[in-house]
C-alpha cells in the first residue's frame, strides 16, 4: 500500500466514525461540497470521495467554488477541475462581483466569507441539495471559540451538525476532529496546488492573530488544542461566575 492511500485510509477511517456517530450523512442525502481551494476543503473532498466508494447506502455530493473577483484570492481552476474529476465529483464555479471593504465595521476577510456562505446556501436551495459540508477541522473550531471569548464574551464554536432555514438545510463538518497538521500532511501527499495569489488579506485577520495565541498555548502545553477543543463538553457551571443581566 503506497504512502497516500495509507493516508486516506486513515483519515477515512476516522471521518466515517464521525459521520456515523452524528448522523451527518444519510442514505439519499444530496450534499454541497464547499471547495475553497484551501488544504482541508481538497482534503474533505479527498475523503469524502472514498468515503462515498464504500458507503453501503446512496447519497450524492457535489463540490462548488465561489470566485469573488474583488477579494484577490485566486486558485488554480485547473488543478481544481482535475481534481474532483478524477474523484468523480462534478464541480461548479460561481462568480460573485461584491466589494468586500463596503462595511468599514467588517473586515474583508469576514465580508468574502460570508459572500460565499451565503452563495452556497442560495445554491443549496435553487437546486434542492438538503446538506453543505464544509472542511472546518479542530484548529479552526479552537480558534473560533478564541475569537468569540475575547470579542464576543461568549463561549461558542462549531458544531458537528446545525439545521438551518427551518431544517430546510443542515450544515456539516465530518472533519471536525482533525488537526490542521494531519490535514496539511495528506495536502502534501496528494500534492495540492497552492493558490496562484494569495490572499492579500491573509496575516491581517482577527484569526490570524489568534492562531498565534493558540500556538503559544501549545508551547504551553502540548494537549492545549484538544483541551480547549474538548472544554465545552465539560462546562462546570458551578465554578464559573455567571453573570446575569
Amino acid at each position: 500500500m503506497n504512502v497516500q492511500l495509507k493516508s486516506l485510509k486513515a483519515l477515512s477511517s476516522k471521518v466515517a466514525k464521525i459521520i456515523a456517530k452524528h448522523r451527518l450523512i444519510e442514505p439519499n442525502d444530496r450534499i454541497i461540497i464547499g471547495l475553497s481551494g484551501g488544504n482541508d476543503s481538497y482534503v474533505a473532498l479527498d475523503v469524502f470521495a472514498f468515503i462515498h466508494k464504500k458507503s453501503p447506502f446512496p447519497f450524492e455530493m457535489k463540490a462548488i467554488h465561489v470566485i469573488i473577483k474583488e477579494a484577490g484570492y485566486k486558485a488554480d481552476l485547473d488543478f481544481m477541475t482535475s481534481f474532483c474529476e478524477q474523484r468523480n465529483i462534478p464541480l461548479e464555479i460561481l462568480e460573485l462581483s461584491v466589494d468586500i471593504t463596503k462595511n468599514p465595521d467588517k473586515s474583508p476577510c469576514y465580508a468574502c466569507s460570508w459572500h460565499r456562505r451565503k452563495a452556497l446556501f442560495a445554491y443549496t436551495k435553487q437546486h434542492h441539495y438538503n446538506k453543505l459540508a464544509l472542511g472546518h477541522h479542530m484548529d479552526d473550531a479552537v480558534e473560533t471559540m478564541l475569537l468569540n471569548m475575547i470579542y464576543h464574551g461568549s463561549i461558542s464554536s462549531m458544531p458537528y451538525t446545525l439545521k438551518m432555514f427551518n431544517g430546510r438545510m443542515q450544515l456539516i463538518r465530518p472533519l471536525l476532529e482533525m488537526e490542521k497538521t494531519a490535514i496539511d500532511n495528506h495536502a502534501r501527499l496528494i500534492n495540492v496546488a497552492g493558490e496562484l495569489v494569495r490572499c492579500p488579506y491573509a496575516d491581517e485577520t482577527k484569526r490570524y492573530h489568534v492562531n498565534q495565541v493558540l500556538q503559544n498555548m501549545i508551547s504551553m502545553n502540548k494537549n492545549a488544542k484538544k483541551n480547549l477543543f474538548r472544554a465545552p463538553s465539560k462546562f462546570c457551571s458551578e465554578y464559573l461566575p455567571i453573570i446575569t443581566d
